[in-house]
């Protein structure tokens, strides 16, 4: 079922929330510019294993308000603050992935991870995000030719085939944020790191990192699991930026393991 909850003044989060009797919570955060339907093949599988799992499209995403301003890491994270208090989530898995794993990170150790009893950071922006350069070339399309932006983010996602119609659903699902949001988060992606907050994370987490991946190193997940304690790795080797997808079996079968 979907709905609404506000979580600052004049912004409501859209939430989907698919078998809310289910015996542990999966909490999703997705990546930029995209929304909660990027994880379509996990809601398809987890819900039908006995989870529940929780989408939401942050602010500026999706079906959610898109507010002019709003766009750090720390609103952002507060807003998932508001939001898992809001229908008093406890003992949640809580899943990021690239951007989405940013915001889970600064929720961990903005909010003590509040709610969150496992973290599972999927090819996360982090603990940098873009380059000055791709920063630059990302923004200079938003805002001169977002849907040609959008092709480029697409065919740099993926290191397995994808055929032109779900290129078109990855495209479209990308351009129903703003311009505004898409463009801000740019450049906290560019202008903000993650670094300091890595050893404050102190719950079971899982990395999970495709090999290939164009948008975000895999370097940048060895460091994180040298940083934070209780981490473990496991690297996608036929997957780019989507192992979500690419690998979905594989990521299916070893997100239920270790919510269970």
């Amino acid at each position: 079922m979907g709905y609404f909850v506000t979580v600052d003044t004049g912004v409501k989060l859209y939430v989907e929330d698919i078998n809310p009797g289910g015996k542990k919570t999966i909490l999703f955060l997705h990546g930029w510019p995209l929304n909660h339907n990027q994880f379509e093949y996990q809601y398809n599988v987890l819900p039908a294993m006995g989870y529940r799992c929780i989408g939401v499209d942050w602010r500026g995403f999706g079906k959610s308000d898109k507010p002019f301003s709003g766009y750090t890491f720390d609103r952002l994270a507060d807003d998932i603050r508001v939001l898992i208090g809001s229908l008093q989530l406890n003992n949640v898995t809580l899943v990021g992935h690239s951007t989405g794993g940013a915001i889970a990170i600064r929720y961990m150790s903005r909010h003590n991870g509040i709610g969150v009893s496992k973290l599972v950071l999927v090819d996360a922006a982090a603990p940098t995000g873009f380059t000055t350069e791709t920063a630059s070339k990302f923004l200079n399309g938003t805002l001169n030719d977002r849907p040609n932006m959008m092709q480029d983010v697409t065919d740099g996602f993926f290191f397995q085939y994808i055929t032109k119609p779900f290129s078109d659903w990855f495209m479209q699902m990308g351009l129903e944020a703003a311009s505004w949001s898409t463009a801000a988060i740019i450049k906290t992606l560019r202008d903000e790191t993650l670094h300091e907050g890595l050893p404050k994370i102190n719950v079971p987490t899982l990395i999970i990192h495709g090999t290939h991946d164009q948008v975000i190193p895999f370097s940048q997940a060895q460091e994180m699991n040298q940083k934070i304690s209780n981490s473990q790795l496991i690297p996608f080797y036929y997957s780019g930026h989507g192992g979500f997808w690419e690998e979905r079996d594989k990521f299916n079968q070893l997100l239920a393991q270790f919510v269970m």
